[in-house]
């Protein structure tokens, strides 16, 4: 049984062609014939008119030596031209005039029986051997002249064949040989086009079983701007996107171990001196206060996990209503009032009317929550804390910024990746997880919204996100 691709589609197209071509040939070579016989039955038609006038004013004669030696050669050049013998027999059979050395001029050619027979039905006769006069069937053409005397003679043309050989069989020949020729082209074609589609193929499924074993390195070659061409582009670019998943993966699992082992590995130290009492008793409450944030710390780590886990599985259910936006932004800036104090920060809360977004609440809280508690943390002491919610383009427009160091260009691109976090922001922020944007971005996303990420580094951090605006009621 057949199994490769290739060698299936070769076998089964050469075959089609075989069959087509010899369909060609055999309709053609059927045509050629039909042409062939219908000329040759032209050439001994004009033969036999152009003998029957030339022997007409002789016809009451007996002897043969009164047909002019150059009208019997006349006559004998016809035969020759039509490809045939020319059998000149009066009524009686005797034949009078041939060019077949085979039979004798003078001589009794046939019975007078089947003479007559000839002349009253000449189609009988038209294939055959004239009731065994010829040792062989003959194509025969067939002329009777009858003079005012009652004297009648036959005039017999008959060809070997009922084709025009001279001009059938170089045709057929050719035909058969240029057949040959094309079929074994159009099949080296058809090899090439299938090596063309099938090579690719086998590329794909080598990289196929490279991604099974864990390799995404893996690539196909890629030639051509055809449909096959285009499956191995693709093919690549779905390989870039699992490699960097698998990045990405590995990053995740990384940072999630070094995420969790730290906290936990504080959390036991201090728990291990209380125990064994290296650490006095004074000092419990001071380090439970510092277990007790490290245990919150991981809390928060989880929680972001197990709705990061929900997100990608499609389980994160959002409840999309019309609320008061403004609003709660608002609550969120209130509820920082205490670090912001603490900061000394300039809050600028800019919004000329109350807006009304078609969202999920708790996401945008959310939302909200983590990008002002991250613009307080970063902005320099008595700096610029600015909110701003305006409407442009049928959206809600909420913009929150800081004054302070930036967020370095070549960081920018990264900023909603898992687990990022800058090389500032990891001296300032120790006890962060780096999925706050992320999962920041996705809920947004989520909800037909868009957020975006700017800096310059010296002056400010900006986000801003927007959301769809909620009908007026």
């Amino acid at each position: 049984m057949i199994k490769s691709v290739f060698t299936r589609y070769m076998v089964f197209i050469s075959l089609l062609l075989v069959f087509s071509f010899a369909l060609l040939v055999i309709t053609l070579s059927v045509m050629v014939s039909d042409y062939s016989e219908r000329a040759k039955e032209t050439a001994l038609t004009a033969a036999a008119d152009q003998a029957m006038k030339a022997v007409a004013p002789y016809l009451g004669e007996d002897e043969v030596k009164d047909i002019p030696d150059a009208v019997a050669s006349g006559v004998r050049g016809f035969a020759e031209v039509a490809v045939s013998f020319v059998y000149l027999v009066d009524k009686d059979g005797t034949l009078l005039l041939t060019n077949d050395p085979a039979f004798s001029e003078g001589s009794e050619f046939m019975e007078s029986a089947l003479v007559e027979s000839i002349m009253q039905n000449s189609a009988s006769y038209k294939m055959s051997r004239i009731e065994n006069t010829f040792s062989e069937k003959r194509f025969n053409t067939f002329r009777v002249l009858t003079a005012a005397d009652g004297q009648s003679t036959v005039i017999i043309f008959s060809s070997l064949s009922s084709r025009a050989t001279s001009m059938s069989a170089p045709l057929i020949r050719t035909l058969l040989v240029g057949s040959v020729w094309i079929l074994f082209a159009s099949c080296l074609t058809v090899y090439i086009l299938l090596q063309r589609i099938v090579d690719p193929l086998k590329s794909l499924s080598d990289a196929a079983r490279a991604f099974a074993k864990g390799d995404f390195k893996k690539r196909v070659a890629v030639s051509g701007n055809d449909e096959v061409a285009e499956v191995g582009k693709q093919f690549n670019n779905m390989a870039a996107v699992l490699e960097k998943n698998e990045e990405m993966r590995n990053s995740f699992i990384g940072s999630v171990s070094h995420d969790l082992r730290t906290p936990m590995t504080v959390i036991q130290g201090y728990v291990d001196g209380i125990r064994d009492g290296t650490i006095p008793q004074e000092k419990h409450a001071y380090y439970l206060d510092i277990i007790s944030s490290e245990v919150k710390r991981l809390s928060r780590l989880v929680n972001s996990l197990l709705q990061i886990t929900r997100m990608q599985s499609g389980e994160q259910k959002y409840t999309l209503t019309r609320f008061n936006i403004s609003e709660k932004a608002r609550q969120v800036l209130l509820s920082l009032e205490k670090r912001i104090d603490e900061k000394s920060l300039d809050v600028d809360f800019d919004n000329e009317e109350d807006l009304f977004a078609f969202a999920d609440t708790d996401a945008v809280h959310q939302v909200l929550f983590n990008l002002m508690e991250n613009a307080v943390k970063f902005v320099d002491r008595g700096g610029t804390f600015r909110v701003r919610l305006y409407k442009d383009g049928g959206k809600a427009h909420v913009l929150v910024e800081n004054s302070g160091e930036g967020i370095p260009a070549e960081e920018i691109p990264h900023v909603f990746e898992r687990f990022y976090k800058s090389d500032r922001s990891r001296g300032l922020d120790k006890t962060g997880t780096g999925l706050g944007l992320y999962i920041a971005k996705t809920n947004i996303e989520r909800m037909g919204g868009s957020i975006s990420v700017s800096s310059v580094p010296g002056e400010y951090t900006r986000f801003e996100f927007d959301l769809p605006l909620a009908d007026e009621k």
